[in-house]
């Protein structure tokens, strides 16, 4: 993965992962079943980017619009503490998340994928979209994923972030210890 000095400087001042939900933690399809029960789908690789990020020792927070208990309770399986639904208005929502979290805007990477998530965008010290954020946040981001939403962009980000402030390794060890110890 290719980029720039000053995206590296902005992912080694973050200390907060904020995420939309529809079309970043999926892919904005909304599925109902036939008692309007409403399903979501969430990518593994995506969970197991954000369980690497979480490792160490960095928080991560959900605001999303919408309210959905399928969210909440992939946010307690991934262990995301900051989880706030039904913020409407993402700016004061922002505002909530940050005095939560008792971290500053320049310190929160956020992932959206639509125009309500540029309140957010302008304020933080690292925003992207996935691949498939529509055009118009794309003025307001530092980075947009190759992977699209739901399919890979969160991972694409926890990747980057791990990476660039330097604990790849550390957050791997476990994987390939066993592989060196052959």
């Amino acid at each position: 993965m290719s980029i720039s000095d000053e995206l590296v400087r902005r992912a080694r001042t973050v200390k907060l992962l904020a995420l939309d939900v529809d079309g970043v933690l999926t892919d904005g399809s909304l599925y109902y079943g036939a008692k309007g029960e409403e399903l979501k789908r969430f990518d593994v690789k995506d969970g197991h980017g954000i369980v690497l990020w979480r490792e160490l020792g960095n928080p991560t927070a959900i605001l999303t619009a919408r309210s959905s208990p399928i969210v909440s309770a992939r946010a307690a399986e991934l262990g995301i503490r900051h989880v706030l639904q039904g913020e409407r208005d993402k700016g004061k929502g922002f505002d909530k998340l940050l005095a939560q979290a008792g971290v500053r805007a320049e310190e929160v990477a956020y992932i959206g994928d639509d125009i309500n998530d540029i309140p957010v965008m302008r304020r933080v010290g690292f925003a992207a979209t996935p691949a498939d954020g529509v055009a118009e946040v794309r003025e307001y981001v530092h980075y947009v994923c190759k992977a699209s939403g739901g399919n890979g962009a969160i991972r694409e980000i926890c990747n980057l972030l791990i990476r660039a402030q330097g604990r790849w390794e550390e957050a791997t060890a476990r994987y390939f210890a066993e592989k060196a110890e052959a």
